[in-house]
């Protein structure tokens, strides 16, 4: 068999995976088989539902990609005006503002809109608590108060992306040293995060402060969450270390799904809990460091797109791509909004996507299963 294929259970194949037991599951799965030259074909396992949910999210990522080129307060071009200056064709002026003004932002916002919503994804499963994202157990405020550190000069030769990864690695690293591990359903780990973030925020203001005005203004949007003139290496960084990242996740994808049980049941269907674990905060620390120093603290995003994606993903698996995607899709979407809503004058992509979040926080916290069912 030289190209993949998809094939469906038979009665003269015996189908010995837990998730085959019936036929009504059976019905809802795809088998895709890939080549393996002469070995025997590695078969892998595709529901229809995260198929389709997946499939609808790309859609809608790349039409909002597409409004996003199109619209600005600078100019508002048609449909072929904006293909041809995206391939470099046609008036200077519409090349400049698609491919210098309008593209990196997009770029940009799929970006770190991916990173942080992966990274909740992540941090909610192996806590088993939906609150349990970046943005909440202080890693963002640890990696904004490091790159903030470094733009307003405080001693420090370090670029933002570096500092800021640093500084989500430390603000990890505090956190699990007071929690002692993730506990059953995470609120230790949530209580200790939140301190964390309260500490590394103040320090964070403590620092603009006593600084310069003009000095203050270069931090600000590490401050409140902008795509607006991000860095370029910064974007680079955040763009290769995404796809891996996301490659891990669907890897470990069948462990997570065992891991939101206990522990206990995890580790007698084989699943090493602890290395599991540490693999995927392990991730969320790196695409949060890298997010912040892109976009600054947009934690709401790790909220909002792994949510989103489980209310369109089937229930018994994590929707490790389509949180991605979702998230993604909740970032570009509200950069868009930021743009066009009181134009000329621009609302940062923090705030608005704080304005989204925030009845969904609270509808998390006043409903008690939602909280601990991720």
């Amino acid at each position: 068999m030289s190209d993949a294929s998809f094939t469906t259970p038979s009665a003269g194949h015996a189908m010995t995976s837990p998730v085959d037991a019936s036929n009504a599951v059976r019905q809802d799965k795809y088998y895709l088989a890939l080549p393996l030259g002469q070995r025997p074909p590695l078969r892998v396992i595709v529901d229809k539902r995260n198929l389709l949910a997946n499939l609808l999210l790309l859609g809608l990522l790349l039409m909002l990609a597409g409004v996003s080129l199109n619209t600005g307060s600078a100019a508002s071009l048609s449909l072929p005006a904006t293909l041809r200056a995206l391939f470099g064709e046609g008036d200077p002026l519409d090349i400049f503002v698609i491919r210098d003004l309008r593209l990196p932002r997009v770029v940009a916002g799929i970006a770190t809109g991916g990173a942080f919503a992966l990274a909740g994804c992540l941090m909610q499963t192996v806590a088993r608590n939906r609150l349990a994202t970046p943005g909440i157990v202080g890693l963002d405020n640890g990696a904004t108060a490091f790159a903030v550190a470094s733009v307003v000069g405080a001693g420090i030769s370090l670029a933002p992306p570096a500092m800021a990864l640093t500084g989500a690695a430390v603000a990890a690293a505090l956190t699990f040293g007071l929690t002692g591990r993730i506990g059953v359903r995470g609120y230790r780990f949530l209580v200790a995060g939140i301190g964390v973030g309260a500490v590394f925020g103040a320090l964070t203001q403590l620092m603009l402060t006593r600084v310069s005005i003009d000095a203050a203004n270069a931090a600000y949007p590490w401050t409140v969450g902008s795509l607006n003139a991000r860095p370029d290496h910064a974007v680079l960084s955040l763009s290769l270390a995404l796809p891996p990242a996301l490659l891990t996740g669907i890897w470990l994808t069948r462990s997570l799904t065992v891991l939101r049980l206990s522990d206990a049941v995890a580790t007698g269907l084989g699943v090493a809990t602890s290395r599991c674990r540490m693999i995927a905060l392990g991730i969320a620390v790196v695409l949060t460091g890298l997010a912040v120093a892109v976009a600054g603290p947009v934690g709401m995003v790790a909220l909002i797109g792994p949510e989103f994606a489980r209310q369109l993903s089937a229930r018994n698996t994590v929707p490790v791509v389509g949180a991605t995607l979702a998230g993604a899709v909740v970032m570009v979407a509200a950069d868009l909004l930021g743009r066009v809503l009181l134009a000329p004058i621009e609302i940062p992509v923090g705030i608005v996507t704080a304005l989204i979040g925030s009845p969904l926080l609270l509808w998390i916290l006043l409903n008690p299963n939602a909280r601990t069912a991720p």
